[in-house]
């Protein structure tokens, strides 16, 4: 792979990485709730979630599912009711994890397995990334190498720059932990980003597969 194309693939994961999305906005819950230690969970699952995207572009069958009516409209949904189910729940939430932890006797955050599933499932039912890898990834691949290794390549840089990223955003909300010791700001907190997730979701519904 030339490197110039290596690093125009940098900037554009980057741009993508930092652009407020289903995934930042699920770091900064996790690491505001719960700190930055127990976010990485989120972030491992983000990171798989993104993988899955990743291999479903690579193998082609993501350009099956933009094809297909059905599929898409079936991924598509989904991934919306996951985030609206997410974002009712987070609404309702009573204070819990690290900040509400100091001022009540709070339940214990959710386990090391439920915050990995909750972020695999946010990127991997996220249609929007079904439509990224379909029209971005191919732009990378040069049709006159090996297949494998530049997957590898593209597949590596992009996990690490989106957990970088994502771990930027969990850090800077677990930062403001100490602004969220009273419950009544943790029920907001979680208002706020509970209402984030589910116009999140509901703004899948309106997602349509590119032109092909």
């Amino acid at each position: 792979m030339p490197f110039a194309t290596w690093i125009a693939f940098v900037i554009a994961a980057v741009v993508i990485a930092i652009s407020p999305g289903s995934g930042a906005i699920m770091a900064m819950s996790h690491g505001l709730s719960y700190g930055l230690r127990r976010a990485s969970a989120t972030v491992l699952g983000l990171q798989l979630g993104l993988l899955l995207m990743f291999v479903i572009a690579g193998a082609g069958v993501g350009s099956l599912v933009m094809a297909s009516e059905l599929a898409f409209g079936l991924a598509k949904t989904i991934g919306a009711l996951y985030l609206i189910y997410c974002g009712v729940s987070q609404w309702r939430a009573a204070p819990t994890g690290m900040a509400a932890a100091a001022a009540t006797d709070a339940a214990a955050p959710p386990s090391f397995g439920r915050r990995v599933a909750t972020g695999f499932l946010t990127n991997a039912t996220n249609p929007k990334g079904i439509i990224f890898m379909v029209a971005v990834l191919p732009q990378f691949i040069a049709k006159d190498a090996p297949l494998l290794p530049q997957l590898a390549i593209l597949g590596v840089t992009m996990v690490t720059i989106d957990s970088i990223v994502m771990h930027g955003y969990a850090g800077l909300a677990a930062s403001m932990q100490g602004y969220f010791r009273d419950p009544r700001a943790v029920r907001k907190q979680n208002h706020f980003f509970g209402g984030v997730l589910v116009l999140v979701g509901a703004a899948l519904f309106f997602v349509k597969r590119t032109p092909g």
